[in-house]
């Protein structure tokens, strides 16, 4: 009896044991889940509104048709590319003397060799890619008398020609983006430098490959920089080259000179700088990345002017860029500042209202004079290591301090309407933590602003989203504005 009434004793000791248990873990329950509801309340997800796109493409000269360059544009597809720019070499495709009854439109008319211009063009299709086939290099036998300029007439049969070889019928993929000419203001490349000839060339390209379908694309400008007064060549600032082209006056407000009006649906250029993404020329008539919004207010001067005749509404595109790098090449942008400013260069492009960047090239040469890669040199490009700015290239992504506010940009590597969650790491070591999240737009990019509270200078944010990865860590100290080097390595 004793032990039984001990037992009893016991057991209601024991019940109510564990009551006292049981509400204390429902409260810790309670509390844990109010501190849940909390940390979601804070992270909530953010949306980002509609705006241009960002995408992007790489120019590799240097690539041969083949194995390698098959491998390099699924290599360039990986890091999130979806163009290519080809060059289309007229002078190689062209027979050297014409040939009697020889039909300058029609691609299959003997004499033509499109061999190397179809292995390029199935290899960037088969890797998800739309090339950009940039037509250069006249023929000796159509070039204009007391230059390098091409015949306006034949070069506009030749357009014809190479956009019915693309058209989709002719057991070939369909192209439609057509580029005319690489940098018209540098005399290497059209001598002599006149921007009259250049809306011809541009308008008798737009004439052919629009007759053969309408919603080609003609991609006009990809000019040089920098003036330039070397011996050996010159090269007419862009701005002075792009008003001449168009028609228009100098100042704020610029009016029409001239009739003249000239066709293309994008306008490009290469925005090469000494500084990072926000640096400026030195000339004001000429273009470096942080000058790109003043290229742009006279492009939609010109087609508010109707200086520039487009079914569609006129894109502004990158068609090269890029930064020689330390190593492997001294004197050039060391690598981790490159990563940085390759992610800064891609935002000051994206809000100056450019929708396609460029990155000139894949892989460096194995000697000089480039060594701006994606990926370091090597034997074969299965085995190419990649630069950190392969990852700001595939993932861009900054966060610049504000004095109550954190501003972020990037673009996640899927380029479709992911999650970001945005992490913050306090130095150089430590553990990330979230401090909020936004929903990139359907071409990928997400822009929002977070509270800097806790945030200081000696902090790094990075970008984190399905099937995109990880950016790289973004510091919140803004490198020296006075850096300098020379994109192409040779020298500060």
């Amino acid at each position: 009896m004793r032990w039984l009434q001990g037992s009893k004793r016991y057991l209601l000791a024991f019940v109510v044991l564990a009551c006292l248990v049981a509400a204390g873990a429902s409260a810790a329950a309670s509390a844990a889940g109010a501190r849940h509801h909390r940390h979601v309340r804070h992270h909530r997800i953010r949306s980002t509104p509609d705006t241009n796109p960002l995408q992007t493409a790489v120019f590799d000269p240097f690539l041969m048709p083949g194995p390698q360059q098959a491998t390099a544009f699924q290599l360039l597809s990986k890091a999130g590319g979806t163009y290519v720019r080809l060059l289309i070499r007229w002078s190689s495709i062209a027979p050297a003397t014409v040939p009697a009854g020889f039909d300058f439109s029609d691609p299959s008319s003997p004499g033509y060799s499109w061999g190397p211009t179809d292995a390029a063009v199935n290899a960037a299709e088969a890797a998800g890619l739309t090339p950009i086939l940039d037509i250069i290099s006249a023929p000796a036998w159509a070039t204009a008398p007391g230059g390098i300029n091409p015949q306006i007439g034949p070069l506009g049969q030749f357009a014809t020609a190479l956009a019915t070889r693309y058209d989709g019928y002719h057991n070939l993929p369909a192209e439609q983006v057509f580029q005319v000419w690489n940098e018209p203001n540098l005399s290497l490349d059209l001598d002599p430098v006149d921007p009259d000839v250049y809306r011809s060339m541009v308008n008798a390209v737009a004439s052919s490959v629009h007759a053969v379908n309408p919603a080609n694309i003609v991609v006009a400008g990809d000019l040089d920089p920098f003036a330039n007064t070397a011996k050996r060549f010159h090269t007419m600032a862009p701005m002075t080259f792009m008003r001449k082209l168009l028609c228009l006056s100098t100042g704020r407000h610029p009016h029409r000179t001239c009739k003249a009006q000239v066709h293309f649906d994008v306008w490009s250029h290469h925005p090469y700088t000494y500084q990072g993404a926000f640096g400026h020329a030195k000339s004001k008539n000429d273009i470096s990345l942080g000058d790109l919004p003043r290229m742009n207010a006279l492009l939609q001067h010109g087609v508010k002017l109707h200086a520039v005749v487009s079914t569609e509404p006129v894109q502004f595109w990158v068609t090269e860029i890029g930064w020689d790098t330390n190593p492997p090449r001294s004197h050039a942008v060391p690598l981790n500042l490159e990563a940085r400013w390759t992610a800064e260069a891609f935002y000051q492009m994206w809000r100056s209202g450019v929708s396609l960047v460029t990155w000139f090239l894949l892989q460096d040469q194995a000697t000089q004079p480039w060594q701006s890669g994606l990926y370091f040199n090597s034997s074969g490009l299965t085995d190419a290591k990649p630069k950190p700015m392969r990852t700001a290239f595939r993932f861009p992504f900054v966060a610049y301090l504000g004095p109550h506010r954190v501003s972020i940009w990037g673009r996640d590597a899927t380029s479709d309407k992911k999650v970001v969650t945005i992490q913050r790491r306090h130095g150089k070591r430590g553990r990330w933590k979230t401090v909020g999240r936004v929903r990139a737009n359907h071409y990928g990019i997400f822009v929002t602003k977070l509270k800097a509270k806790n945030l200081s200078k000696k902090d790094w944010l990075r970008a984190v989203a399905s099937r995109s990865g990880k950016s790289l860590p973004f510091s919140l100290t803004r490198p020296n504005p006075k850096l300098r080097y020379n994109p192409f390595g040779k020298g500060k």
